[in-house]
């Protein structure tokens, strides 16, 4: 199965970098996804590796095979685009045989590589329907089925879910990750949808401004992300400047606001007095009525309240005039708690992260171009 290398690939629009100096490298068999803002050049690397547009500079490797500047039908690779360009006057099995067709495979082979696809796929009861015929989850399918049907084992999916509605993305994106698994395809897929990477991939790319900023494990970048960037765009954080005081060990005491942080910072390299920024999710913020903890614990009044379905939003205002977010996961009972209400808020020392402030600021790291 292919493995796929790229290095310090870059290309401009004008005056725009769309990549600049771009180093990734895929394993063999390996779901990875490509996530960051629109117009971050994620797009702009699947079309590069796939072929479709030629980078101005930098090197291309598939199977340790320099492919740079091969065109698209030899770099054996399956493409699956958003618009789901499927050919309308083409039945689902004559779509799904294009790819053996072209290739010039013979008729036998051809049938049998469309019944393994349609069995794949489960649209042995939709082959003989034209693509106006369809529902977009089958259209997205069929467009699947002929990447796959001409022997590609790497797989690029470019935004492949969405143009679908909610339920039927949801149901898919799983669908697709138990296929390529199945068949042991190497698979690079991007997206803007950041529940759709963690939910499919082995590994995620976080891009910014035509640079890889971060990659990592679902787990990894959402548990313990290296950089700022990555906390703020891969799920929700709240962001604190402060000031480190005393350290002891791997414990940094923090000074924010006229309030004391103790951090777990295992790894973090920082010294006593040096400016920092400290991150942790909305879910590690625990909500009491009564002070159960001196550590990490701030007296706050409820300022909103955002019901989100499985979960519920507060925001929250502390003493020393901080604004945070807390997200309260919902289980069997509502929270008994209004907006105006003063109660204590503590923030899990395990689950609050430590950073030196950017050279750049705070607001230009968080910013999503």
């Amino acid at each position: 199965m292919p493995s796929v290398k790229v290095e310090k690939l870059s290309m401009n629009y004008g005056n725009i970098k769309a990549l600049e100096n771009v180093d990734l490298e895929v394993e063999e068999r390996e779901y990875l996804t490509i996530i960051g803002p629109s117009g971050c050049g994620k797009t702009t690397l699947i079309r590069s590796i796939g072929g479709i547009i030629q980078p101005a500079s930098g090197e291309i490797f598939i199977d340790g095979q320099r492919i740079t500047n091969k065109p698209i039908e030899d770099r054996n690779a399956g493409y699956v685009f958003q618009e789901i360009a499927l050919f309308p006057h083409l039945m689902v099995k004559e779509n799904i045989g294009y790819g053996p067709l072209v290739k010039g495979e013979d008729a036998e082979t051809e049938q049998r590589q469309i019944r393994e696809m349609l069995d794949l796929l489960g649209l042995f009861d939709q082959a003989s329907f034209f693509p106006s015929e369809l529902s977009g989850g089958a259209k997205q399918k069929t467009a699947i089925g002929r990447a796959l049907a001409s022997g590609s084992k790497l797989l690029l999916l470019d935004e492949p879910l969405g143009m679908l509605d909610l339920k039927v993305r949801t149901l898919l994106r799983y669908e697709l990750r138990k296929l390529v698994k199945d068949l042991g395809l190497t698979a690079i897929h991007v997206t803007h949808d950041q529940e759709e990477a963690m939910s499919i991939s082995d590994r995620i790319v976080i891009m910014k401004a035509g640079k890889v900023v971060e990659v990592g494990t679902p787990k990894e970048l959402y548990i313990r992300p290296r950089r700022i960037f990555t906390a703020k765009f891969l799920g929700e954080a709240n962001f604190f400047e402060g000031i480190v005081g005393d350290i002891e060990g791997d414990q940094y005491h923090v000074d924010v606001s006229h309030a004391r942080l103790t951090v777990s910072g295992e790894g973090a390299v920082l010294r006593e007095k040096e400016r920092c920024v400290l991150a942790i999710r909305p879910e590690y913020i625990r909500l009491n009525n009564k002070k159960r903890d001196d550590v990490n614990t701030w007296r706050c009044r409820v300022t909103s309240e955002n019901f989100t379905g499985n979960a519920i939003i507060f925001g929250l205002e502390a003493e020393s005039g901080v604004k945070l977010v807390a997200k309260y996961v919902l289980t069997q009972n509502e929270p008994d708690i209004s907006i105006g209400e003063e109660l204590y808020a503590t923030l899990v020392s395990d689950h609050l992260l430590i950073y030196s402030y950017p050279i750049e600021g705070l607001e230009a790291e968080l910013a999503l171009e």
